[in-house]
């Protein structure tokens, strides 16, 4: 089973990595279950849809370890969860926890406010299996977005307060991942046929698999 078959993308941009030695979460948001297998939590940024406390704790184990923007340092020592260690991240700078290697990325509005670059948000490259997993958070195709390198690229598509899906599909376009996954949209934002707007306008051999299952 290949990576991209361990990748699950729950709503928004709540997704979980099962890797061979770890369980990442990033952004968990309206989980349906509690599973409490996370290794490691990743948060984006600290919006209610990308920093849920109560989704958190659903995830969380023992000996979980949460990462996270610097800039939301006192919310995030308020979630209920006793992680075993707080990992606090400055947008891009590249990282070792754990024997996970990762980098962050800048994650921010061009034009809109919600997402502005001086809030210090991030996206991050995951190392896992030989492959670079970018999950670029709440973003639009900025300057830093264009030049990641990455095999999995995880973008948000519902418009409104990132990419929709035409400049979604012109980025993904412009980075060229082996592999595509729509994320953000068919919730609070978009429709559920956005994803298949967005495969359509995205360029071969960029292979677009859906996740969110409505």
């Amino acid at each position: 089973m290949s990576i991209v078959d361990r990748i699950d993308v729950f709503t928004q941009n709540s997704i979980r990595i099962r890797g061979k030695d770890k369980t990442i979460y990033i952004d968990p948001f309206q989980m349906k279950e509690a599973p409490h297998d996370a290794d490691i939590v990743m948060v984006t940024h600290d919006h209610y849809d990308h920093f849920s406390p109560d989704d958190i704790e659903k995830v969380a184990g023992d000996n979980t370890v949460f990462v996270y923007p610097a800039a939301m340092e006192k919310k995030a020592s308020k979630t209920p969860v006793k992680f075993s260690k707080l990992f606090a991240v400055e947008p891009g700078n590249s990282y070792e926890l754990d024997g996970l290697e990762f980098e962050t990325v800048p994650a921010y509005n061009t034009l809109k406010p919600f997402h502005p670059k001086s809030a210090g948000w991030v996206g991050y490259i995951l190392k896992m299996e030989d492959k670079r997993i970018y999950i670029a958070g709440d973003t639009d195709a900025t300057k830093e977005a264009k030049e990641v390198k990455c095999d999995i690229a995880l973008i948000p598509i519902g418009g409104t307060y990132t990419m929709d899906p035409s400049k979604a599909a012109d980025f993904i376009n412009t980075i060229a991942p082996e592999v595509a996954i729509p994320t953000h949209y068919g919730n609070a934002v978009g429709k559920p046929g956005d994803a298949d707007e967005f495969a359509k306008q995205v360029n071969t051999p960029v292979e677009v698999v859906k996740k969110i299952v409505f």
